[in-house]
């Protein structure tokens, strides 16, 4: 597209060459600048887009740059409006979800399975509010078959204007949780917003609700498509789960009468759902079961700090699922490491921080995991701040005292050095602000202190 034409798609006015051609996708990190792409110049809190727009092929923004620049009253929204713009051109199937977990880990099998039968763009990293997707719907050429979209929502109103912007043709409800329990104030107000995504459904389109989930289940009423559903109970099912050594799940995915195995390569039982979640709106898109299973097996993850895997050459096996954190995530995230604990015979080491956006109940939910470890066997136990102290006491309450209080990841690091040997295996997990991604890395890149493998 010309300036010109993205001007008049936005409302805006050309500022330089009308005629500059944007061939590259858009973008608002000018230290990833893409070539023949549109720097998208977004004023925050801290920084001004427009100071880093030198050197940019052009500029989408609120006053003029150095470069061409389509000028907008607000370059977020006008963002918007151009990603609107794009995709109703290029007619290529829209396939969003949602929830309260899980989002990404489906997000990244679903855009696998597709791209067996068609070129696929997806959410990259959590990209899913009203900037992410239209940067995401902007990477879409006139070859891409699907667009997957993962919409997140911090109010009511949010999932449906994301909607407006790429209208979706099949579209899936996950769960609902109490992640982000804090803005909304009940998991009823979270499905009020999550349900949204299937109210902007159409008719002849394909909604994707979890049979086991009773919030989720009774958005059927609210839409007006066909529904389809995944679930233990669901339309498409699993059966006969088992687990490996690493704790990586093999069963039986089924729809109509039809079974086929998968093996997963992600740990975690949790994985089942959303394995079976993507599959489910596989095939909403047409794609069959035999197909979708087999490139489940095949599925590799695409994202980082989600269950990622790595052993140290001395033994110590390391959890790395530090991208995120909510009760029901944490709860997954254990299961999975006493599971690999239990498989391979290992000591389990859980160091957690703290689950943020929880509101109110916020100490409580912390509690609860703690008391979560405690009754699922995890041996020992590192709290990571005064913000997830909480998780020390639960830990207490459920017949444990080997928890660990430590101020911060420095503390934190030094601490699980001291007291994990070769033989354990180590989980990372809290809210992103956290950071505990640092733990893992510091475990992975330095030896452990010698000890006997216990707390003090």
């Amino acid at each position: 597209m010309t300036l010109e034409e993205i001007a008049r798609a936005v409302d805006g006015t050309v500022h330089g060459d009308p005629s500059v051609v944007v061939s590259g996708p858009a973008y608002v990190d000018s230290r990833a600048a893409e070539p023949d792409g549109l720097f998208v110049a977004v004023v925050g809190d801290r920084t001004d887009g427009h100071e880093y727009a030198a050197g940019a092929h052009a500029v989408l923004g609120s006053r003029p740059t150095e470069a061409p620049t389509v000028v907008v009253g607000d370059p977020v929204s006008a963002l918007g409006r151009l990603a609107s713009h794009v995709v109703r051109r290029l007619g290529t199937t829209v396939v969003a979800l949602t929830g309260s977990q899980g989002k990404t880990g489906t997000k990244d099998y679903l855009a696998q399975v597709l791209a067996t039968a068609g070129p696929t763009v997806a959410t990259a990293g959590s990209f899913n509010n009203e900037l992410g997707l239209p940067l995401t719907v902007l990477r879409a050429d006139a070859d891409t078959e699907f667009l997957v979209l993962e919409m997140g929502a911090r109010g009511i109103g949010h999932i449906a204007y994301l909607c407006e912007i790429a209208p979706p043709r099949i579209s899936a409800v996950l769960n609902v949780g109490t992640a982000h329990l804090g803005e909304f104030g009940s998991r009823e107000a979270i499905a009020l917003a999550k349900g949204e995504i299937v109210e902007a459904l159409p008719a002849d389109g394909i909604a994707v609700l979890n049979a086991d989930d009773d919030l989720v289940s009774a958005m059927a009423a609210r839409t007006p498509a066909t529904v389809l559903t995944f679930g233990a109970t669901g339309d498409v099912a699993w059966r006969g789960v088992e687990l490996d050594e690493l704790g990586r799940p093999a069963f039986e995915l089924g729809h109509a009468g039809e079974w086929h195995p998968v093996r997963l390569t992600q740990s975690g039982a949790h994985q089942v759902a959303n394995a079976s979640a993507a599959a489910a709106l596989a095939l909403a898109a047409g794609l069959p079961l035999d197909r979708v299973a087999a490139a489940l097996s095949e599925a590799r993850s695409a994202s980082p700090m989600r269950m990622e895997l790595h052993e140290r050459a001395d033994g110590l096996l390391v959890v790395n699922d530090a991208y995120n954190a909510n009760p029901a995530s944490m709860t997954a995230a254990l299961e999975a490491l006493v599971a690999i604990g239990e498989r391979r015979a290992r000591r389990t080491v859980a160091v957690l921080g703290a689950m943020r956006e929880l509101g109110p109940t916020s100490y409580d939910e912390h509690v609860g995991v703690g008391r979560t470890a405690a009754e699922l066997g995890v041996d020992l136990l590192v709290v990571v701040g005064e913000e997830a102290a909480g998780i020390a006491e639960g830990f207490a309450q459920g017949g444990h005292s080997e928890a660990i209080v430590t101020a911060g990841r420095a503390e934190a690091l030094d601490r699980v050095r001291e007291n994990a040997s070769g033989a354990d295996v180590v989980l990372v997990k809290a809210s992103r602000g956290v950071a505990l991604e640092t733990i893992a890395d510091g475990l992975l890149a330095e030896p452990l202190v010698e000890g006997d493998g216990t707390a003090p």
